[in-house]
C-alpha cells in the first residue's frame, strides 16, 4: 500500500478531527464573549481599528457569527466555504494582533474572551501569532481536504467511488 493510498484512507478520519477541531475552538472563543457582551465591545474597541459607531456592533455579534460557524463545522455542511471563512476570520484576527503590535499598543486579544488594555510589557503577540499560524493551517487542511467522516456534506454530494475517481482520472488523462 502506497503512502497515497493509505492517505486517502486516513484523510475523512483526519479531516473530522480537524472540523470538530475548529469547531470547538470558535465554541471556546464563542461562549466567554456571549456570557460578557459589554467586554467583548471592550476587547473590540481595544485594537482601535474600527469606527467607534460599528464597534458595539462588532463585539456583540462576533461571538454569534463565531458560533454559527462552529454549528456548520460540527454538522459538517458546506465544510470547504466553512473552512474559507475560518481563514477569512483568522486573516482578520491576525491583521488585528499585527495591527495592535506594530502600533504599539498593550492589549489581550479577546479571543477567547476578556480582552481589552493590559499593563505595559504583557501582550503576548507572537505567542498569539504563532496559535493563529496554526488555526491557518487547519482551515488550509479543511479548504484542501473538506470530505470528513459523519458529515452532512456526505449526504448531500457522497464522494465517488473508487471506480468513478479512476473513470475520472482516466478521462482527464485522455484529454491532455
Amino acid at each position: 500500500m502506497t503512502f497515497a493510498d493509505r492517505f486517502r484512507v486516513a484523510q475523512p478520519w483526519l479531516s473530522l478531527l480537524v472540523r470538530l477541531g475548529m469547531a470547538g475552538i470558535l465554541i471556546a472563543a464563542a461562549i466567554p464573549k456571549m456570557q460578557d457582551i459589554p467586554q467583548s465591545i471592550i476587547a473590540v474597541r481595544a485594537y482601535r481599528l474600527l469606527p467607534e459607531a460599528v464597534v458595539p456592533l462588532v463585539g456583540t455579534m462576533l461571538p454569534f457569527v463565531e458560533l454559527a460557524l462552529a454549528a456548520w463545522l460540527l454538522l459538517g455542511l458546506y465544510t470547504r466555504w466553512a473552512a474559507g471563512a475560518w481563514l477569512v476570520f483568522m486573516a482578520a484576527f491576525t491583521f488585528g494582533v499585527i495591527w495592535a503590535w506594530a502600533n504599539g499598543l498593550s492589549i489581550d486579544c479577546g479571543c477567547f474572551g476578556g480582552g481589552g488594555e493590559v499593563e505595559e510589557g504583557t501582550a503576548t503577540y507572537g505567542a498569539h501569532l504563532l496559535e493563529r499560524a496554526a488555526f491557518i493551517a487547519l482551515g488550509l487542511f479543511l479548504v484542501i481536504w473538506p470530505r470528513s467522516k459523519f458529515s452532512l456534506d456526505s449526504w448531500v454530494a457522497p464522494a465517488p467511488s473508487a471506480e468513478e475517481a479512476d473513470e475520472l482520472t482516466e478521462s482527464v488523462d485522455t484529454h491532455e
